[in-house]
């Protein structure tokens, strides 16, 4: 069984420049989840999509993240400080729209884009929720511009 304090640890060593050994933490964390364990593995997707160095793998992860996140009940983030797994969403749709958008897979990217957009409204008026809201806007213009449709 995994707990928080072993998967913040590994996003620590992620985050702090040493990638290959935060993704090999991530991925010890996460094979030591089960299937059922769908706040941890949400977080431990989030940040592993973020350690890959190529686009198919960082999108699959991105998925799977946002896969994670449509089990979870909405104070299953508490202990991490998320008071609403709600106000995740739109950074998720935004990381996996984005993903899309690189790869050239504009319906796609439009598509999570919109789902995006649509619960951004879940976000708090904070400089988290401010940020994610200014990279959808900056991704719908991005879009627009290599594909106005």
């Amino acid at each position: 069984m995994i707990d928080w304090t072993t998967i913040t640890a590994a996003i620590s060593v992620a985050l702090g420049g040493d990638s290959e050994r935060g993704q090999e933490l991530l991925m010890d964390c996460w094979n030591a989840t089960v299937p059922a364990d769908h706040a941890h593995r949400c977080i431990l997707a989030h940040y592993l999509a973020d350690t890959q160095s190529q686009l198919d793998k960082e999108v699959a992860w991105d998925q799977a993240a946002l896969d994670e996140h449509g089990f979870l009940a909405d104070d299953a983030l508490a202990p991490l400080g998320i008071a609403s797994a709600q106000g995740l969403q739109p950074s998720l749709q935004l990381n996996l729209a984005d993903g899309y958008h690189r790869q050239g897979r504009t319906a796609l990217a439009r598509e999570h884009l919109d789902q995006g957009l649509a619960h951004a409204d879940a976000l708090d008026n904070d400089g988290y929720g401010k940020l994610i809201l200014a990279g959808l806007n900056n991704l719908a213009q991005r879009i627009d511009a290599s594909d106005p449709a």
